[in-house]
């Protein structure tokens, strides 16, 4: 595993049209896995909290973004038993209501529903009420309202684009993370930095990390995108992240526009593609001429500069590895297919198929290696067991089989398949993503073997079947509908959330059990609103979204750059860090100082913070390109998955 009052209409307008100005202002990752602006800024006062998560959020919680007209709404009513938000004395009055925030006006009311019969649920400590208002459906902004116990959840949209804005800018992410690019106005915003990692000895003429004194070694590795929190770059873990954009983009291509506010909005191309250009040509600039990928570029030590461009230390690349060979041929075919769409890439479509090839070719010529990176360049072990680059392999197959139509890649995937991640685990795609994507894509190929086919597809609706608490909505196990077995809440969780949901999209989107379909659409739904609020904590689990809508977004993220200083914490006067990014989450594992947290309940094992050692906030609150993928994955599958019928 890879492991307050918001206005309809014109102020949303308006807040598009300020992301897309880049002015969305003040409004993983040390480990990696093998196989990771609020519109009221926490107040001194609050940032004491015990575990450090700020003031308590609304008893009622709600997708903070809000949700589209026809899909179900599901309030939840929270009293938590445990934890270091622990209110058990709260009672919630017996009718619901939902009112318009503009007129006032009450549109909807009805009864609670204790969950489970008024159990606790164990995972988060809490006991819950649940409040369906799927019947409102007419566009406007709402509150749901408890006059009993007077309280209120904080407002949120219903309308059909209400998850665009995110889109854009959890897309927006990639930029801000670019290497060797200069961010500036109009596009940075108030997080502007110039091009890092292009003095000597940096990426544009990297060494050897086993010849470091031989000037001979130098090779021009300029470009990429910063890896999490830490700015080193990762071949084996940049190819599956540029699979997954692609297939985000298949998913929802009229969601991708060329207008996300990047330097290369308006070139005719999808911002996407263009930023997902910026990820492969680095890694053809790491493509030795013989096919073989050097697995990873970075500095030897943790003393990082106040910003990028302000890094002086030399820069270093890894071996050629079968691991990060593999993970490339994957993603320049991938990217070879899709670049075919566009007249002015299709030059670059025939240099792709022609190194994913040569990359291939290299992987099938040599024995596995497992023990390349000896994690001399810091931080994270970019080698990877033989089973997931076989699994990898499989990925490769089939896109070499898509681009070229060649039979022996089909034949090849023979060869591979049982190591791809639905021979290896139990839910479709919760982790390496991208082979689970490329085996559903193999399933519509023109010419695919019928039998791969059928092996394909019984695995999969076998999955669907057998897993009940993987696929469709399973209230009886989370009141928040969002239910992870308690050992996926470790490093990285959210993007294990995000990877449910879009399981449960690859269900809808392949055809499975139809009969079910709705419950499907609730379950990828409801880890989106785990993801914007719809859990034990109240967070928005994405940075500073506050000018989006987000009353309670993550505040702070662990980040060598946009971390620290000013961007520490969105707070009056200081921009905190840019909206969009995904952050780990809770982490049941947690091994840092602080030991109150580590009492908690493991869904609220999470702080809103970005403190290193010896708080260790990276395994909490550190972004990844990996997590943001899997993240825009689910947006787009939201967004190309609107429901055609009310869901009651």
């Amino acid at each position: 595993m890879q492991f307050g009052h918001k206005k309809f209409g014109a102020k949303r307008l308006w807040i598009i049209a300020a992301l897309l100005a880049g002015g969305a202002s003040t409004v993983v990752l040390g480990f990696k896995f093998l196989g990771q602006s609020n519109a009221q800024p926490p107040t001194p006062q609050s940032q004491k909290a015990t575990v450090g998560n700020g003031s308590r959020p609304p008893r009622i919680r709600v997708d903070q973004l809000g949700y589209r007209p026809r899909d179900e709404k599901v309030a939840v009513i929270v009293a938590a038993q445990r934890g270091s938000n622990a209110d058990p004395s709260f009672l919630p009055g017996k009718t619901y209501e939902v009112r318009n925030t503009k007129t006032g006006a009450v549109v909807f009311s009805g009864p609670i529903a204790p969950w489970n019969g008024d159990q606790v649920h164990e995972q988060s400590g809490d006991r819950a009420w649940l409040f369906d208002f799927s019947a409102v459906q007419a566009p406007g902004t709402y509150q749901i309202v408890d006059r009993d116990q007077n309280e209120r959840s904080f407002p949120f949209e219903i309308q059909p684009n209400v998850y665009q804005p995110a889109l854009v800018a959890a897309t927006r992410m990639y930029y801000y993370q670019r290497a060797g690019f200069a961010k500036v106005a109009p596009f940075a915003g108030q997080w502007p930095d110039g091009a890092a990692y292009l003095g000597p000895n940096q990426d544009s003429q990297a060494r050897s990390v086993s010849a470091k004194n031989d000037p001979t070694t130098a090779r021009n590795l300029r470009g990429g995108w910063f890896d999490a929190g830490d700015t080193n770059k990762y071949s084996t873990f940049t190819g599956p992240v540029i699979n997954q954009l692609l297939t985000a983009y298949e998913m929802a291509p009229q969601a991708f526009t060329d207008r996300f506010n990047i330097p290369e909005s308006g070139n005719g191309i999808p911002d996407i593609i263009d930023e997902v250009k910026w990820g492969v040509d680095w890694l053809k600039r790491m493509q030795d001429t013989d096919g073989g990928v050097w697995i990873k570029l970075g500095v030897l030590d943790d003393n990082a500069a106040p910003s990028p461009s302000q890094d002086r230390r030399p820069r270093y690349y890894g071996p050629k590895c079968s691991s990060a060979t593999i993970s490339t041929a994957a993603a320049f075919a991938h990217a070879a297919r899709i670049y075919r769409q566009f007249p002015a890439l299709r030059s670059e479509a025939v240099d792709l198929e022609k190194r994913a090839v040569r990359a291939w070719q290299w992987f099938s010529d040599r024995p596995r290696q497992t023990d390349c990176d000896t994690q001399e360049i810091k931080a994270g072990d970019a080698d990877r067991p033989v089973e997931e680059q076989e699994g990898n392999a499989a990925a490769a197959a089939i896109h070499l089989f898509a681009l070229t139509g060649n039979g022996d890649y089909g034949t090849r995937l023979y060869n591979y398949i049982r190591a791809a991640q639905p021979w290896t685990d139990s839910v479709w795609g919760r982790y390496r993503a991208h082979e689970n994507d490329a085996l559903l894509l193999y399933t519509g190929l023109p010419n695919a073997d019928p039998a791969i086919v059928k092996m394909i597809r019984d695995r999969f609706i076998g999955s669907v079947r057998d897993v009940q608490d993987g696929y469709g909505l399973r209230r009886d196990l989370d009141p928040y509908g969002a239910a992870l077995p308690d050992p996926q809440y470790h490093w990285g969780s959210n993007q294990v959330q995000a990877n449910y949901g879009n399981a449960n999209w690859s269900v809808l989107r392949y055809g499975v059990d139809p009969a079910r379909s709705n419950s499907f659409r609730n379950r990828a739904m409801a880890h989106l609103h785990y993801l914007h609020g719809v859990n034990p904590l109240g967070w928005m689990y994405v940075t500073n979204m506050g000018s989006l809508g987000a009353e309670r977004s993550v505040s702070a993220m662990y980040h060598e750059w946009l971390g620290k200083g000013i961007y520490a914490r969105v707070m009056p006067g200081k921009p905190g860090p840019p909206p969009g990014y995904l952050v780990g989450g809770p982490n049941r594992d947690y091994t840092g100082n602080n030991e109150a947290l580590k009492k908690e309940p493991i869904q609220k094992r999470y702080l809103d913070s970005g403190e290193g050692w010896p708080v260790n906030t990276w395994e909490l609150s550190e972004p990844a390109i990996y997590y943001q993928a899997a993240y825009i994955k689910l947006l787009a599958g939201t967004i190309g998955n609107a429901p055609a019928a009310p869901t009651r």
